[in-house]
């Protein structure tokens, strides 16, 4: 049997060819995998979790990007941003007396903050996921002060202290135009000292700032 040794020559481009896709693709999958396992940090593993494989995992990230980008998210005016401040003094403040109402008023103006930059109304597991895109460092703290919520019945004096930790954390990003860097959280005397101590002279009403 003889063989046309132009066949052999183009069989052998073809799987060269072939190689060479498949590294290429072999390439990109690993380019993408590695920016979005560094951008969205433990996010990048809850997702993939939760879905059960790494494609659909990575392909829920890329979506959620897709639709976060189709929102018109805005940085706070300088009067919302006053706005906001002074309340969550309010509510710091409020924590001394009533630990429970402040952590679950501190989630409703988290919350607010997030509708006043221009993220739709949703559930909570929707906004962190929202969040997530931009935030996906400090999401953690948002999941973490809304498991105290959810469980505030049984919640302790030092879970309530936590979980203002965690959404001062997340506040202060959304409302600062934060880098989204990861924060440790401080030993409960420390949230005690923070918390407890913020002097309630600190809050400057509206009518009381100084006019320009």
């Amino acid at each position: 049997m003889n063989i046309n040794p132009q066949m052999i020559w183009i069989a052998m481009i073809a799987i060269a060819v072939l190689i060479v896709i498949l590294a290429i693709s072999f390439g990109v999958r690993r380019s993408r995998t590695a920016n979005l396992r560094e951008h969205y940090g433990n996010e990048y593993d809850r997702t993939l979790k939760a879905t059960g494989s790494r494609t659909a995992g990575e392909q829920a990230l890329i979506e959620r990007k897709e639709e976060v980008d189709k929102f018109n998210i805005r940085p706070l005016s300088a009067a919302e941003h006053d706005r906001y401040v002074g309340e969550w003094r309010v509510v710091e403040q409020r924590f001394v007396d009533k630990p429970k109402t402040a952590v679950a008023e501190a989630d409703e103006l988290v919350t607010d903050v997030m509708r006043t930059r221009g993220y739709p109304m949703a559930e909570f597991q929707q906004h962190a996921e929202y969040l997530s895109v931009r935030h996906p460092r400090v999401i953690e703290h948002y999941r973490a002060g809304h498991a105290t919520v959810d469980n505030a019945a049984t919640a302790s004096t030092e879970d309530l202290r936590q979980a203002m930790l965690h959404y001062r954390a997340l506040f202060e990003d959304l409302v600062n135009e934060g880098v989204d860097v990861p924060r440790d959280l401080r030993a409960d005397r420390e949230v005690r000292e923070v918390v407890e101590t913020t002097p309630r002279a600190t809050v400057v009403r509206d009518e009381d700032r100084p006019r320009s």
